[in-house]
């Protein structure tokens, strides 16, 4: 009696974890999937929607005043570049160290970043709270203070 039961309860369950197991299966391939070719969108080339606004904290009036306040101090190609390095236009950068921040992305750790000048400051609003406003290289970014998060740019004052 017992052997007429274990069998249609050990069937059952084998049916019951076929089923489940075979689910994910059938399910459908997410948005982001390249079909299996690589093509699929990688991970440092998504855009984070987190509810969050995409409009620019730097008004075109902050722009303004960031450029006055750095237009006496325009880079001049070839004046303490070597040769190569001026005729890239990019603050006298390596070509590794131009630019390895990214809109909507943490700043690296090895980056290296300054806090603006008190002058500059006095002119610009406050950061909102949470924020502050940091220069790395020619650029000038709003960042989050816990995750130093890029929050908005001015980019390439020395141009």
């Amino acid at each position: 009696m017992k052997r007429s039961i274990a069998r249609p309860l050990r069937f059952a369950a084998f049916a019951l974890s076929a089923a489940l197991a075979a689910g994910p299966a059938l399910a459908d391939k997410p948005e982001w999937a390249g079909n299996g070719k690589g093509k699929g969108k990688k991970h440092e080339d998504r855009v984070e929607q987190r509810g969050g606004t995409s409009a620019s904290r730097f008004t075109e009036q902050h722009r303004r005043l960031i450029a006055e306040y750095y237009g006496g101090q325009q880079a001049q190609p070839g004046r303490k570049c070597p040769p190569g390095l001026a005729k890239k236009n990019n603050g006298c950068l390596p070509p590794g160290q131009a630019k390895k921040w990214g809109m909507g992305r943490p700043l690296p750790g090895d980056l290296r970043y300054y806090d603006l000048p008190r002058d500059l400051l006095m002119r610009l609003p406050p950061a909102p709270a949470g924020h502050r406003y940091v220069r790395v290289a020619a650029d000038i970014l709003l960042i989050a203070v816990g995750s130093s998060m890029v929050i908005d740019a001015v980019e390439d004052l020395v141009r």
